[in-house]
């Protein structure tokens, strides 16, 4: 048997022993994602707030003009 052939018996075995997530595990999965996304962009949110701030109180002009 080819290395070929015997990959795909092993892909095709992988998905006969694989189930399907409960509609419960996939929102709270989904719920998850959403919180860490969320608390990733308010971190990168403070982060540029805080630096706007100390660029103007260098006297920049900031990033607007």
């Amino acid at each position: 048997m080819s290395l070929v052939e015997r990959k795909i018996g092993e892909i095709i075995q992988t998905l006969r022993l694989a189930k399907k997530t409960s509609r419960e595990d996939y929102t709270q999965h989904l719920r998850l994602v959403a919180l860490g996304l969320g608390a990733v962009g308010g971190i990168a949110f403070v982060i540029k707030l805080i630096s706007e701030f100390i660029t103007i109180g260098f006297g920049g002009t900031g990033s607007g003009s």
